[in-house]
């Protein structure tokens, strides 16, 4: 209710009635006054929609100037023609600055991780919190729909304290939320930055003619969901259980393996994939033993591994080692 008190206020700063918004959104007026009172997703973008084009302001009176009906759809077509995510979002970020200098967007890459964050150029008074929060999920919103996959969050930060109503954060956003911070942004898997764009101008139109409903509407779909799993699968000794892996991806467990489900993919299949890739690394770089390596993947026993491995490529552990041993004394001059 946070936020819909927001869009009241700004509706308040421009000395015009809220009350036809609000019975597009079939919010009750009388709610406004319950802080603990809560909106669904479909409600929210419905008084949004309303909001802007009847204030037209993009913003609601979060900047200090305002921004025209159309301005985030102006901020998509530019990022559309990208090659790749990467490109797109450093488009946006720029493009940015053209309609408002009360905050600037940046896109850094620190290691494996890409992380997209809010410089604050003045003081945003009442509206900060609606008004960082909104500019996130816009670029949030339009980077899941432009590659037709969740960009699954691993962390957002906010610069001030948890608010009453934190606990609508993590549906907001997914991941760790962190309250405090010295800005506000979120970081992801830098992977998501290759990814090409699959929307095209008509896909676009379409999808504007809702002001930008992936601003309050998650993704179901992620691309890289198969891809991050195997990454933990190999470099996380706790995430050897669909539950710790759902911790760790910030997930309910159904949600995991549906997902996986929807690309094709099981988790019992991933772990094959991964003990598989561990165990012939072992066997043709090191000199442990078969059971050493046995337990080292996962398995309860040499026997069980035997039986795997042998499903997996055709021949005994020590077989695989011999062929390989072979092979390599071959191949020297």
């Amino acid at each position: 209710m946070a936020f819909v008190q927001a869009i009241v206020q700004a509706y308040a700063r421009r000395g015009r009635d809220p009350a036809a918004a609000l019975r597009a959104a079939q919010i009750a007026p009388r709610d406004l006054q319950q802080p603990e009172a809560r909106v669904t997703a479909a409600q929210f973008e419905a008084l949004n929609a309303h909001a802007m084009q009847e204030l037209d302001d993009e913003a609601l009176g979060w900047f200090g100037r305002r921004l025209p009906w159309g301005s985030y759809g102006m901020l998509c077509r530019a990022s559309l023609t990208s090659p790749n995510l990467g490109v797109a979002l450093a488009r946006w970020c720029r493009h940015h600055r053209l309609l408002v200098d009360d905050v600037l967007l940046h896109l850094q890459v620190e290691g494996g991780s890409a992380r997209l964050w809010i410089e604050e150029q003045r003081d945003l008074g009442a509206m900060r919190e609606f008004c960082l929060v909104s500019c996130l999920r816009f670029v949030h919103g339009y980077a899941s729909w432009a590659i037709d996959s969740r960009v699954s969050l691993q962390e957002a930060s906010f610069p001030f304290a948890a608010p009453a109503h934190a606990d609508a954060y993590p549906l907001m956003f997914g991941g760790a939320i962190r309250f405090g911070a010295r800005e506000a942004g979120y970081r992801f898997d830098a992977a998501y930055l290759g990814l090409p764009l699959v929307r095209d101008e008509r896909a676009l139109r379409t999808m504007l003619r809702r002001a930008l409903p992936l601003t309050v509407l998650q993704y179901r779909r992620d691309r890289l969901l198969g891809q991050r799993v195997r990454e933990l699968l190999r470099t996380r000794s706790e995430a050897s259980t669909a539950d710790a892996l759902a911790g760790l991806l910030h997930v309910s467990t159904r949600t995991l393996h549906r997902q996986l489900q929807a690309e094709g993919l099981s988790l019992q299949g991933l772990k094959d994939q991964v003990r598989h890739e561990q165990a012939v690394e072992q066997l043709r770089r090191t000199q442990r033993s078969v059971k050493q390596i046995a337990l080292s993947v996962g398995f309860r026993n040499e026997k069980s591994f035997a039986r795997a491995f042998r499903q997996w490529t055709g021949m005994a552990p020590g077989a695989f080692r011999q062929a390989q041993a072979q092979a390599q004394a071959q191949a020297q001059p």
